[in-house]
């Protein structure tokens, strides 16, 4: 028998393959997802994350799964008085699509990149040459959005995702750095809480959980013919 040192110290990682490791639940984790909401944009408020802070958050958001380790993501940030010049150019672009736009609507764009101190998109870059399939290479992406989300709200924050015409449109999208072959997962809004949110229904799990057995059957479709 050898000795690593101290009695009762668990062995390294690897060492005993194939014995679990048995490690304590988190409660701070536990309770962060459990009470973590989404805030409306209109009660998000300065001060942003600080440089600091917004490194931190991001680096978290990058820890997420990622098949064939391709990085089918990236992040663009806007802050401070970006938000106004993006809003802008997206208010004259909104405004030659829709010249009849009445005149109270005619800067709505910027007041909507203004809301919070801070934007995040996440912006889904599939390779379509790799073996990862697409599907698998935009659920990462999405993984981003909600791991930014976690990431906010453990460092006191709260966020909104959203994915409204700014970054549906491929022209809008353009103006706020999107190229081809890209598009965005996610718009993250984040600022400081002004209020707190109430739950939300949440999906019933008798609902939306079965348990497969060998007698499940599921309808499918006529085999297609050769």
């Amino acid at each position: 028998m050898t000795h690593s040192g101290h009695h009762g110290a668990p062995p390294p990682i690897g060492a005993d393959p194939g014995v679990p490791i048995l490690r304590p639940p988190v409660k701070a984790a536990l309770d962060l997802l459990a009470h973590r909401r989404s805030a409306p944009l209109r009660s998000l408020a300065e001060p942003g994350p600080n440089p600091a802070e917004l490194e931190q958050m991001l680096t978290l958001a990058a820890r997420t799964p990622d098949h064939g380790r391709l990085v089918p993501w990236r992040f663009i940030v806007i802050e401070g008085a970006d938000r106004e010049a993006a809003g802008r150019r997206l208010d004259a672009l909104y405004l030659a699509q829709n010249p009849d736009l009445p005149e109270a609507k005619r800067t709505m764009w910027m007041a909507y990149m203004m809301r919070a101190p801070l934007v995040v998109l996440v912006v889904s870059r599939p390779d379509p040459a790799s073996k990862v399939p697409v599907w698998n290479q935009a659920l990462s992406a999405g993984a981003v959005c909600m791991s930014l989300t976690f990431a906010a709200a453990a460092m006191g924050f709260a966020t909104q995702w959203l994915l409204k015409w700014p970054v549906r449109d491929p022209a809008a999208a353009a103006i706020l750095g999107v190229g081809a072959g890209e598009q965005v997962a996610g718009c993250l809004h984040i600022g400081r809480p002004t209020e707190e949110t109430p739950d939300r229904p949440r999906p019933d799990l008798a609902a939306i959980v079965t348990r497969w057995s060998p007698d499940t059957t599921v309808a499918s479709a006529p085999a297609a013919d050769i």
